[in-house]
């Protein structure tokens, strides 16, 4: 008999995220079961069956994906950069290993190539068992998408005039993706990018650091 899965942010069958980032607010959904836990080099990843939202995706204790809403943040964060270039070929998509970013990009006929960067090899292992809407396209032939599991910065240290949109599909500003937020990144992926490239960035905990580095980046290429 397999033993019962707990985790600490499960007290009386309720998920309650707590975080500093939002002070004075929390947010819990009710747990029908534990799928699974486990602590990895990076972070505690965690995927429940909830009541009403249907599989939950938890990194660090903070919700990155759910079956009843991920669509909306998959849908906003591919398709408006997708959009605003005018022949979208070569995408690259740092993060999102849950694959909606990935889902969303490939609906887009004209891309040739896609590469997905995670740092965390569990997320992409984790979401196709237990998020198997989100993350069908990796099972995709043509283009068939290429998995890079590794460093975002290691990453995209290698690539100069190179990918016509770049997604930044991170975690939060703490913990593994707390990179991603800083002006040294920014100042990659402006390299990564072709002439007239695209980037969109996931911007909930999105900082005034950030912003003013990302305008001052624009404004030296203009």
């Amino acid at each position: 008999m397999s033993k019962e899965i707990t985790h600490p942010a499960i007290v009386d069958g309720w998920f309650r995220e707590i975080n500093d980032m939002w002070p004075g607010q929390a947010m819990n959904l009710k747990v029908k079961k534990i799928l699974h836990h486990e602590k990895t080099p990076y972070q505690d990843v965690l995927v429940f069956e909830s009541t009403d939202y249907g599989n939950v995706l938890v990194l660090d204790g903070i919700i990155q994906s759910t079956d009843r809403d991920a669509f909306a943040h998959s849908e906003m964060i591919a398709h408006l950069a997708m959009n605003s270039h005018p022949n979208p070929k070569k995408v690259l998509i740092i993060g999102g290993g849950q694959g909606g970013s990935l889902r969303e990009v490939l609906k887009h006929e004209c891309v040739e190539e896609v590469t997905v960067c995670d740092i965390d090899e569990a997320v992409i292992r984790v979401s196709k068992q237990y998020l198997p809407e989100m993350s069908l396209s990796y099972n995709n032939e043509k283009p068939k998408p290429r998995i890079y599991i590794g460093d975002g910065f290691k990453f995209l240290a290698d690539y100069k005039n190179e990918f016509d949109i770049i997604i930044t599909d991170g975690t939060d500003s703490i913990g593994p993706g707390e990179g991603l937020f800083q002006t040294p990144f920014i100042e990659l992926l402006n390299e990564a990018l072709k002439e007239g490239g695209v980037t969109a960035t996931q911007g909930c905990s999105f900082s005034m650091h950030l912003l003013k580095a990302l305008v001052f980046i624009v404004l030296q290429v203009s």
